[in-house]
């Protein structure tokens, strides 16, 4: 899936369809920290990951952009760190010119209003005026591998973010996944269409039918009775 299909696939979907779909292709479900968000309410971005670890300087995202792709989306590994903002406007304005998708940050970034007037995709864990205050050694791989919490990722991975937050797909994995999220956005749609229309969710997803089945067979699970109907609530 080329990056033109990457985006237009993705503007009819979100990330809660894309995670959904991971549970129901048995692929682990990679979202960035809670509280990772867009800096402007509303961004969204879709791109290749484009790892880099920071250790005090922006030289690393500066090289990170010698070898980025048109779309791909810088992913800042700052260990979650709260005490130092990595990525300022410069940074920004730069992956924009670099032809980036966006960027995802575990940690803080700066320079808020001028990130805003930018325009491109940020999502991080909140804002600090003060920048690195330290220079650490810098790890052989910052260009090969970043964290996003408990999840280490790197070029092989799709990166998805909206409102809801920030997700990590496999790229090989990519045509199946927004299939199954497609499908799955197509059966909420009518479910929710119903709804409106006076046709309670529970009617939809035959409820009384489970809660009989499940006198019967306690170890049945809503989830099992919402694959053998075909609702779309929990996955």
């Amino acid at each position: 899936m080329d990056q033109q299909e990457l985006v237009a696939r993705f503007s009819t979907l979100t990330t809660a369809h894309l995670a959904d779909a991971c549970i129901r292709a048995g692929v682990p479900v990679r979202c960035a920290p809670a509280g990772t968000n867009a800096v402007v309410s509303g961004g969204r971005l879709v791109g290749r990951v484009c790892p880099a670890r920071h250790a005090g300087s922006v030289d690393v995202f500066l090289e990170a952009f010698e070898t980025a792709g048109p779309g791909d989306v810088l992913v800042v590994d700052n260990g979650g760190r709260r005490d130092e903002s990595c990525v300022g406007d410069l940074v920004v304005l730069e992956a924009q010119a670099a032809g980036m998708a966006g960027v995802v940050i575990w940690g803080l970034h700066r320079d808020t209003a001028d990130i805003r007037e930018i325009g491109l995709p940020v999502f991080s864990l909140g804002s600090l005026p003060t920048g690195p205050q330290r220079l650490d050694p810098r790890p052989g791989d910052a260009l090969e591998r970043a964290a996003l919490g408990e999840w280490v990722t790197g070029r092989d991975d799709l990166i998805a973010g909206d409102d809801d937050g920030v997700l990590l797909l496999p790229a090989a994995h990519a045509e199946e996944l927004f299939g199954l999220a497609e499908t799955i956005r197509d059966t909420e749609r009518r479910q929710a269409e119903l709804i409106r229309a006076g046709v309670s969710l529970r009617s939809q997803v035959r409820f009384a039918d489970y809660l009989e089945q499940r006198r019967e067979t306690p170890s049945l699970s809503f989830r099992d009775h919402l694959r053998a109907v075909g609702g779309a609530i929990e996955e």
